[in-house]
């Protein structure tokens, strides 16, 4: 295992150990039945892909844009930034944007793939991008839809636009890159920042075709937060639906108990088996980097600490200890940083 958070004092090295400590104590159910779970309460039927796609060519460059669709009435934007060196078959990345983004704010790191030999592939989460016709406003599209899925009676039609209902649509996004004779089916990567980091790590955790993971400011305990009382950042992201199922509850503001109302409503379990700490446990023994920062809000560094031992356990239970890093920098808030950018594309040209 590689671990290493700059400038950390040794204190900190005695806080990850009883960090491991806690983290031997939660009882979550056997891998194989959490990925059972989890893919049972994930997928829906399935639909023909039929892709459709513009190819723009330059010196250094191939620019596919176009969609698949992952549901009856669900198209998937999305962008892929080919190498133009003529390869049989290229290893491929998927990255997802963060909350508010959208797939063009990955094209500086698709490039830097392709330079290293890499397709790149980034698609817009549901509520944001091309999937708002028009084009998304940031962030209020997503909002509203988890408010509308919050306030949904229908139980037998109940949405998850909360990260999940996205992380189901990666799944046939990897079908249609299997599918493909310029992808090696055998090399294909996956990462993302923040939201798209957290989708990721809910849906490689299950696909074992993800052969390389990077979670970028992602990585926590939602249970952690909740039972802690440091929930509000991760709550603020979608805070309309927080605020209006408060509303609902009858509290006046925001407390424990109305947003683990919503995450149990939007995301079911997620504070149990499909918890981070839970799911990082199916990605052994596939390379793994896992990169934040010290005083994240929105992931809290003693649930990522959580959610870190968790999946260095089990990746020295399949002896994949060399396949597991994680870089923490140090006094800064949610942000990526340039030095996780070069990482993540390392990692990526490393195990692909």
């Amino acid at each position: 295992m590689l671990f290493k958070i700059k400038t950390f004092c040794a204190a900190t090295i005695l806080l990850l150990c009883s960090v491991v400590s806690f983290a031997q104590q939660i009882n979550y159910p056997p891998v194989d039945k959490v990925a059972t779970d989890f893919k049972k309460l994930l997928e829906r039927p399935r639909v023909p892909l039929n892709p459709s796609f513009e190819i723009t060519k330059t010196d250094s460059v191939i620019i596919e844009h176009g969609f698949i669709y992952s549901q009856k009435n669900e198209r998937v934007p999305i962008l892929i930034y080919k190498p133009v060196t003529g390869a049989k078959a290229y290893p491929a990345v998927i990255f997802l944007h963060g909350t508010g983004g959208r797939k063009e704010d990955n094209k500086k790191f698709m490039y830097q793939l392709v330079k290293r030999g890499i397709m790149g592939v980034a698609i817009d989460a549901r509520f944001h991008g091309e999937r708002i016709p028009g084009g998304a406003h940031g962030s209020k599209e997503y909002v509203a839809a988890a408010t509308a899925a919050w306030e949904n009676k229908d139980k037998a039609h109940q949405t998850h636009p909360f990260l999940f209902d996205t992380a189901f649509d990666l799944w046939p996004v990897t079908d249609y890159l299997v599918s493909r004779p310029d992808v090696d089916a055998k090399r294909i990567g996956m990462g993302g920042i923040s939201m798209g980091g957290i989708e990721t790590w809910l849906a490689a955790s299950v696909d074992s075709r993800i052969k390389v993971i990077v979670l970028d400011i992602s990585v926590q305990s939602f249970k952690w937060s909740l039972d802690n009382d440091k929930w509000q950042g991760r709550a603020g992201t979608i805070q309309g639906a927080h605020l209006q199922a408060a509303k609902d509850l009858g509290d006046t503001a925001l407390n424990k108990r109305n947003v683990k109302a919503v995450w149990d409503k939007l995301l079911p379990n997620i504070t149990g088996e499909f918890d981070c700490p839970s799911l990082l446990r199916l990605m052994a023994p596939r390379a793994l980097l896992v990169v934040g920062t010290e005083n994240d809000p929105n992931c809290p560094l003693p649930g990522a600490n959580i959610a870190y031992a968790s999946a260095v356990q089990a990746y020295a239970a399949q002896k994949a200890s060399d396949k597991i890093m994680r870089d923490v920098t140090p006094k800064l808030f949610h942000t990526s940083t340039p030095e996780h950018f070069k990482m993540t594309l390392d990692w990526f040209s490393k195990w692909l």
